[in-house]
Parts: structure tokens; C-alpha cells; sequence
């Protein structure tokens, strides 16, 4: 990433709720330019470290986002800024169009006519209230709003809780095709991990407010390396120090951490793990060594 500018980066990033760290020092740094996923169980700190960079909350460390100290200015941060909490937050009692004046007057990068030209095709209508829209339609709704802004960030909260898996795909095709280009920067928490994996460009779990991966989703597989292995090797497989295995009828699957494949493939068979199966892996990993996270 040498050469490319950050978008956001946070230095020993802390936050406490009463004696309860949430975020533990963590370190990171986003590219312009990039999608990125953050992604961990309820309580990881996912939605805390959001709401910092968005200057939603106090912390302690550094952060610094497009500039800015984002608690300290966060009114000249949000005018570069668009985000998503979830599919719920829009104001229900307005009508379509009286949400489109509502943001029209509190974001001057918003294009109400690039907004119904999202809409065409749809049975958004502008007089529709939004209170009587299915989880669907204010999906459709919310990803036109933040799509008619002119923004270098888009945080999305978990954007698609609740809906069906026909309209979260349609919601992530359509803000990879018609929103992202090089200038913008995606930061996306999610759930369902292997449905985005086809997106993104870097991966940072979260476990118990700390940070266990944060890579480029391209170098995966400079790191791990999953196995499926049959019974007559797997003792061989062992002795290289699977840090995950789990066995499925007569074959076991394996993930590696460092093992260079030239001493897997002799076992069976060998590829990268998806981004769900390495998040299972390392979890397991964490919750299998307390404390050190």
C-alpha cells in the first residue's frame, strides 16, 4: 500500500464502557481507494470502532479521518462522509420526497436527481411514506440516499440486517457497480462475511477489541492455506500444526498458518480458505487462548 494515501488510521485506539474495554489499543490504517470489511461477533468493538471514526463517540489514541479529528470536527468531516447504520434509521414518518428535502438541506454533496434516477425502475414512489415500505424498499431507498452523495467514505453498519439473501445481493452488487469507484473508500461491518467476500479488497477481524487480521484479502494466501486431508495422511497432516481441523464424513479439513504448500500438497487437497472459514479458524483460535488477543 506504500504511495497510496489513508482515508482513516487509528494509533492505540481505546474505549471503555465502565470497566469494560471495548477497544483494547488497537492500530490501523485504510487506503483511499479500497472496501474493506470489519468483521467480528457481537461485543468485538465493530460498531464502537464506527461510531469513533464518525465522531459518534469519545475514545482515547489518535484517529484521523480524511484529515480530520473526527470528534473535534466532525460537522466538516460528515460533508465527505456518507453511512448506513442499518435498514431501519431512516425517519418513517417522512414521505420519499420529504426525505430527499430533509437531506438535500443537511448534505450539500447530495444529488437529488442522480437519486431518482436510482429509484427508476423501482416501486419507490415519491409520496410513499416510508413507514409503509417493506424492508426491501427502504433498502432500495437508503442505498439511493447515500449513492446521490458525493462522498470519499461510506460507512456501512451492517446495511443489510433483516433483509432476505435475494436483496442483500442485490444490495451489494448494485453499490459495487453503480457507487465504488477508484476516489472512494468502503468500510463495511457485516455478519455475513462470505456474502461480500466477493467485493472487498482487505479483511480486519475483531476479537474482544483487538485486532487479530487486518491484510488485503489478496494475501490470504500467503498466509493460510486450507487442507482437505483423508484418513491415510492425516496423521502426517498433524505433525505440521493445524491451527483449525475439523473432520467431515471420512476427510478432515485443515487450515495452516505459514506452511508453505509444497508440504501440504502431498497430503491432499490443497486451496485458501474463504473468509468465513478463516474467521471460524481464528475465533476458535482466540477463544482456545484467553488473553491473548
Amino acid at each position: 500500500m506504500t504511495g497510496i494515501p489513508a482515508i482513516a488510521s487509528a494509533r492505540g485506539l481505546t474505549k471503555r464502557f465502565g470497566r469494560k474495554n471495548v477497544l483494547r489499543g488497537i492500530d490501523f490504517t485504510i487506503p483511499a481507494g479500497r472496501i474493506y470489511g470489519l468483521v467480528g461477533q457481537n461485543g468485538a468493538g465493530k460498531t464502537t470502532t464506527l461510531n469513533a471514526l464518525l465522531g459518534l463517540t469519545d475514545y482515547g489514541g489518535q484517529i484521523e479521518v480524511l484529515g480530520h479529528d473526527p470528534f473535534r470536527n466532525r460537522a466538516k468531516l460528515m460533508n465527505q462522509v456518507a453511512f448506513i447504520s442499518d435498514v431501519a434509521s431512516l425517519p418513517r414518518f417522512l414521505k420519499v420526497r420529504e426525505l430527499f428535502d430533509l437531506v438535500s438541506d443537511i448534505q450539500p454533496r447530495f444529488d437529488r436527481e442522480k437519486a431518482n434516477v436510482f429509484l427508476q425502475g423501482t416501486d419507490l414512489k415519491p409520496d410513499l411514506k416510508i413507514k409503509t415500505l417493506s424492508k426491501g424498499m427502504i433498502a432500495q431507498l437508503h442505498l439511493a440516499v447515500v449513492m446521490a452523495i458525493d462522498a470519499k467514505l461510506l460507512v456501512l453498519d451492517e446495511p443489510t440486517l433483516g433483509l432476505d439473501i435475494i436483496y442483500r445481493k442485490r444490495f451489494y452488487r448494485r453499490l459495487l457497480e453503480d457507487y465504488m469507484t477508484e476516489e472512494r473508500t468502503l468500510l463495511i461491518t457485516t455478519h455475513q462475511v462470505d456474502e461480500i467476500e466477493f467485493m472487498l479488497t482487505d479483511i480486519m477481524f475483531l476479537h474482544d477489541g483487538a485486532i487479530i487480521l487486518d491484510t488485503p484479502v489478496e494475501d490470504i494466501g500467503l498466509l493460510y492455506a486450507q487442507l482437505i486431508v483423508g484418513k491415510d495422511k492425516l496423521v502426517e497432516a498433524e505433525k505440521l500444526a493445524p491451527i483449525y481441523a475439523e473432520t467431515r464424513l471420512d476427510q478432515t479439513m485443515m487450515v495452516f498458518e505459514n506452511v508453505p504448500s509444497e508440504k501440504l500438497e502431498p497430503l491432499g487437497q490443497v486451496s485458501t480458505p474463504s473468509l468465513s472459514d478463516l474467521f471460524v479458524t481464528l475465533m476458535q483460535r482466540q477463544n482456545a487462548t484467553p488473553g491473548e488477543a
